[in-house]
């Protein structure tokens, strides 16, 4: 089945992209497509796992558990020889199933989720963009350039590697300063390679994990939130 995220996993009347819909909004539109009590969920993409793992993290926040992502997308599918077919095909519609939302609470931070975790001891903010974005000298600028003041970061590109073990992502992390027992808030452009990261943090064995929904297409909007450039 062919989920399209950006059809019907954002809220257009929210101002900045990717924004997430209620949850009873979600959890109906899941619903309406088969997701719900009683089923199994494997996602995939060939975006290096972006949007896969976003549906994931959508999930994940809605309270379903049995969601699983494809080792390495449809990338690794291909290599591994296992059948494809391209072009029109005729899918039938889902039957609707019942899609009762639990949200997790901590697992969507707002912006003054953000503010608060400033200098908070324990928790870190971590940009899920490249070196070159964080530090403000290359890639596409979310309406100033640079990162959240004092956030580090972890580009989810690095992760995009389907073979890559748990014990690497966690060599990663520690290597950007993530410590397993922090609190951590990922962010982005607009909560999608944000999602990467948080679901193989997850996977490496942390727990208390958020993924910042607006993350700097909200943040870089308000010239009162502070950003920086330069290494870091």
């Amino acid at each position: 089945m062919h989920l399209d995220a950006l059809d019907w996993l954002w809220d257009r009347e929210r101002p900045f992209r990717f924004a997430l819909p209620a949850p009873d909004i979600a959890a109906a539109a899941f619903a309406a497509h088969g997701v719900g009590e009683g089923s199994r969920v494997v996602l995939y993409d060939r975006v290096g796992g972006n949007w896969a793992t976003r549906t994931f993290w959508t999930l994940h926040w809605l309270g379903f558990e049995d969601v699983r992502v494809l080792e390495g997308g449809l990338a690794a599918w291909k290599a591994a020889g296992l059948p494809v077919e391209s072009g029109p095909v005729a899918v039938p519609v889902p039957a609707a199933r019942p899609f009762t939302p639990r949200p997790r609470g901590g697992a969507i931070a707002d912006r003054d989720a953000v503010l608060a975790a400033l200098g908070t001891p324990g928790v870190v903010v971590v940009n899920a963009l490249s070196a070159e974005q964080h530090a403000g000298t290359g890639g596409l600028p979310y309406h100033r350039p640079g990162r959240i003041a004092g956030s580090r970061n972890l580009p989810a590109p690095l992760l995009a590697d389907g073979t890559l073990t748990a014990e690497a992502v966690t060599a990663l992390a520690e290597h950007a300063g993530i410590r397993r027992d922090d609190r951590v808030i990922a962010y982005c452009g607009g909560g999608i390679a944000a999602s990467n990261l948080a679901f193989n943090l997850l996977r490496a064995g942390w727990t208390d994990l958020a993924v910042y929904d607006g993350s700097l297409d909200e943040w870089g909007r308000d010239p009162a939130l502070p950003m920086e450039t330069g290494p870091g």
